[in-house]
């Protein structure tokens, strides 16, 4: 049964960095699409970043620059490398997996993905 678990989310001043980790527990199928979306409390859900199984990355507009996505598989573990934090950042962030680009192409509203964690907050102050 596939398993997703964020790790990493805190709280850090603005201009800071983090790193977020997803923890994968299996992957049985043949391709994917692997990412991380997020969303502040009256917000409606946001792009950030994924990752697919030819190694293209697409990142949502406000982190273009600032955030990148990469992927260990060898530990099954997804990453997101967030520099240059904004207070315009703090949200609570989810990673998410599905064999199709439908949950990054439908946000912010739509279907979540098949897969998805429970997130981990990040809160960025000024």
């Amino acid at each position: 049964e596939v398993h997703l678990m964020e790790s990493g989310g805190g709280s850090v001043q603005s201009g800071g960095s983090l790193r977020l980790s997803c923890t994968i527990s299996e992957w049985p199928y043949s391709t994917y699409v692997m990412g991380w979306y997020r969303q502040a409390p009256g917000q409606e859900r946001e792009r950030v970043a994924y990752i697919d199984a030819g190694e293209s990355t697409a990142y949502g507009d406000s982190v273009k620059g600032r955030f990148t996505v990469s992927q260990d598989n060898a530990k099954n573990t997804l990453y997101l490398q967030m520099n240059q934090l904004k207070t315009e950042d703090t949200a609570m962030y989810y990673c998410a997996a599905d064999t199709t680009y439908s949950w990054w192409l439908l946000l912010p509203q739509g279907a979540v993905a098949r897969f998805r964690g429970q997130g981990t907050q990040v809160t960025v102050s000024s």
